[in-house]
C-alpha cells in the first residue's frame, strides 16, 4: 500500500482526485476505489495510473497490443506496471484487419480506437464486473485532430485528465513533482502515423519502421540524448514513390554530434534494409500531426 502523499502533492492533484472519487464511487461494492484504465505505457495513461495509485486508488491496467504499437513503449509500459504492483492485462487486437485501418483512411483512428476500446471493455467485464473504463486523453488533445475521441465518447469511456483540466504541460510538471519514473518520457504514437493517409500499412513495413526507430533511439541514448523526440516517416514523392525521412525536433537536431548525424542513415539502413533509403534527416518544428496538416497527400474516403 503506497504511503500517503505529501500535502503539496495531494494539493497539486486535488482536481484529479475529485474526478477519480466521482468515477470510482460508481463501482460496485468491494470494487469501490478501483477502475479500469486503457493503458498504453505512454506518458498520459502511465501518469494517470501513477497519480491514481499515489492518491490511494487501484487502476486495473489493460494494454491493447497489435502491429501498430511501438514495441519499446509496450515493453516499458508492462515493466513499469509490474514494478508498480498494479493489476495488468495485455489484450491482443489485430487492427490491420479493420477496413479503415487497412486502407489507412483519414478516419482510421476512429475505427481503430473503437475496436481497441470495445475489446478492453470486454476484458474489463471479465476481470472486474461493474468497473468503469478510463483512458489517458488530456485537455490538450481537444486542440488537435483526434478522430479517436469520438469512439471514447460513444463507448462512455471516461477521461479523468481531461475532466480535471490537465493539459500536457501539467502532466509533465506533476509527474516530476510526484517522483514518477521517467517524467520526461516522450510520446511514441501509433506506427501508422509514420505513413501518409492512403498508403496501405503492411505488417512488415511497420515492423521495419519499429526496428529502425529502435536503432535510432539507442544511438541517441548513447550520444547523451535519451529523451530526444523523433519519428521515422515515409513521405510521398509523387507517382507512388516515398522517401524515408527522420524527423527530429529542431532543438534536438541541433544537438546531434556531427559524426552521429552522418551515422544515423547507415544505422537505419542496417536495421531495416527493406525500407527505401537513404534516410534523410529533416528537422521539424513539431512532430505530431505531420500528415494531418498536408492536404496534398492522397486521402481515402
Amino acid at each position: 500500500m503506497p504511503a500517503a502523499p505529501a500535502p503539496e502533492i495531494r494539493e497539486a492533484l486535488a482536481c484529479l482526485e475529485a474526478v477519480l472519487c466521482r468515477i470510482a464511487s460508481g463501482a460496485e461494492g468491494a470494487s469501490r476505489g478501483h477502475f479500469g484504465l486503457a493503458y498504453s505505457g505512454g506518458m498520459d495513461s502511465r501518469f494517470l495510473a501513477h497519480a491514481a495509485q499515489v492518491l490511494g486508488f487501484t487502476p486495473h491496467l489493460l494494454m491493447a497490443v497489435g502491429p501498430q504499437i511501438p514495441p519499446e513503449e509496450a515493453h516499458f509500459g508492462e515493466g513499469w506496471a509490474t514494478r508498480a504492483g498494479l493489476p495488468f492485462r495485455k489484450v491482443e487486437v489485430d487492427t490491420l484487419s479493420l477496413p479503415l485501418v487497412a486502407a489507412n483512411d483519414l478516419r482510421r483512428c476512429y475505427e481503430c480506437k473503437r475496436a481497441l476500446l470495445r475489446r478492453l471493455l470486454e476484458a474489463l467485464r471479465e476481470d472486474g464486473p461493474g468497473l468503469p473504463l478510463c483512458d489517458g486523453t488530456n485537455a490538450s488533445d481537444a486542440l488537435a485532430y483526434r478522430p479517436g475521441t469520438q469512439a471514447v465518447q460513444e463507448l462512455d469511456v471516461l477521461s479523468p485528465l481531461a475532466l480535471a483540466g490537465l493539459a500536457k504541460a501539467d502532466i509533465y510538471r506533476l509527474a516530476r513533482l510526484c517522483g514518477m519514473e521517467r517524467p520526461e518520457q516522450k510520446p511514441r504514437p501509433c506506427l501508422l502515423t509514420r505513413l501518409p493517409y492512403g498508403m496501405r500499412p503492411e505488417r512488415g513495413t511497420l515492423e521495419a519502421l519499429a526496428a529502425a526507430e529502435r536503432a535510432v533511439g539507442l544511438a541517441l541514448e548513447s550520444a547523451g540524448l535519451p529523451e530526444a523526440d523523433f519519428r521515422l516517416r515515409l513521405v510521398p514523392q509523387g507517382e507512388g514513390s516515398a522517401a524515408l525521412e527522420l524527423h527530429l525536433l529542431e532543438k534536438d537536431a541541433e544537438r546531434l554530434p556531427p559524426a552521429l548525424r552522418g551515422e544515423l542513415p547507415r544505422l537505419v539502413a542496417r536495421a531495416a534494409p527493406a525500407l527505401p533509403g537513404p534516410a534523410r534527416l529533416a528537422p521539424q518544428g513539431t512532430l505530431s500531426g505531420f500528415f494531418d496538416k498536408r492536404t496534398e497527400f492522397p486521402h481515402s474516403h
